[in-house]
């Protein structure tokens, strides 16, 4: 029996404060990954990111109510295609801030996906919000070319891909239908691995990535379970059972303060530059984020006082 959602959709202190705690976890994160990337190769990185959120989680949560190939179709897209082009752009391509606001693009290759795949409808304010958006990554890779821009070409480009992936395994976990999202990603997390771990010997070597573990500190490997326990366990844990007794529109905003967290903890721990024209990318990304998920709740509040 579920329980009921309350009525007001309202968050008590408490649970609001949550949330923040698992977008400020998410947002932060992006600093994180830049100090296991220190001594770790970046797919070694993911590798064991994914093994730890796996094992030894996955022996005292059910796995979700998901075929193996939906599991495994998530995993790989995440695990190897995400977070795999996520470290390597952020080995030397781009910095953590900015990391955390490009790829929040993946909303709209998200919406897109689903208008080409499932016949969805895109709305005019859907259609407003992503110009916006994109007017802010347009902006980005004005500067991408420039020195000291804290973004290459390339690691603009291995961004874009890694929000294609992730907007890609938003549509896969659609077709599962309603299922424990922690036990989902745990589960998922298995069939990571296998690929990441395989690149990360073809691509990087097993000396670098030998190499890597010997010189890695304790401050990389707290970083490495951070990856695993905060990100993961403790994020998608907590999220989701936020999502489990309140309506989605109370919840999900929250979701919008991720980069504010990330460029404000890169720019405070990592000394990263913050330009006018970095504050007004990020505003026109943030403000189309802001368009697509509150414009309907907008909307509707505004018919009611009509």
């Amino acid at each position: 029996m579920t329980t009921p959602l309350p009525a007001s959709g309202t968050l008590p202190l408490r649970h609001l404060l949550l949330g923040l705690a698992v977008v400020a976890v998410w947002g932060t994160n992006f600093v994180v990954i830049k100090y296991a990337l220190a001594h770790l190769p970046p797919l070694a990185l993911a590798a064991l990111r994914f093994t730890l959120a796996a094992f030894p989680a996955l022996l005292f949560i059910r796995r979700p109510a998901a075929g193996w190939g939906n599991l495994a179709a998530y995993g790989v897209l995440i695990g190897a295609g995400q977070f795999g082009l996520l470290f390597i752009a952020m080995t030397r391509h781009i910095s953590p801030g900015l990391a955390s606001l490009v790829i929040q693009i993946q909303v709209f290759f998200t919406i897109g996906m689903a208008m080409l795949l499932a016949g969805e409808r895109v709305r005019m304010f859907q259609l407003l919000a992503m110009v916006l958006s994109l007017s802010g990554i347009g902006m980005i890779g004005w500067h991408a070319a420039m020195e000291g821009a804290a973004i290459t070409p390339l690691g603009l480009v291995l961004i874009l891909l890694a929000a294609l992936a992730w907007a890609s395994g938003n549509i896969v976990s659609r077709a599962a239908g309603r299922v424990d999202a922690l036990g989902y990603m745990v589960w998922s997390s298995l069939f990571a691995v296998p690929p990441l771990a395989a690149l990360s010997l073809l691509l990087e070597g097993w000396p670098a990535v030998r190499a890597g573990v010997m010189e890695a500190s304790w401050v990389t490997w707290s970083a490495v379970l951070w990856q695993s326990v905060g990100n993961t366990l403790f994020g998608y844990g907590a999220w989701a059972w936020l999502l489990a007794r309140y309506p989605a529109a109370s919840v999900t905003p929250l979701a919008l303060l991720v980069p504010v967290f990330g460029m404000g903890a890169s720019a405070l721990w990592l000394g990263e530059s913050m330009p006018g024209w970095k504050i007004g990318a990020a505003l026109l990304v943030l403000g189309g984020l802001t368009l697509n998920l509150l414009w309907p709740r907008v909307r509707g509040w505004l018919r009611q006082r009509g």
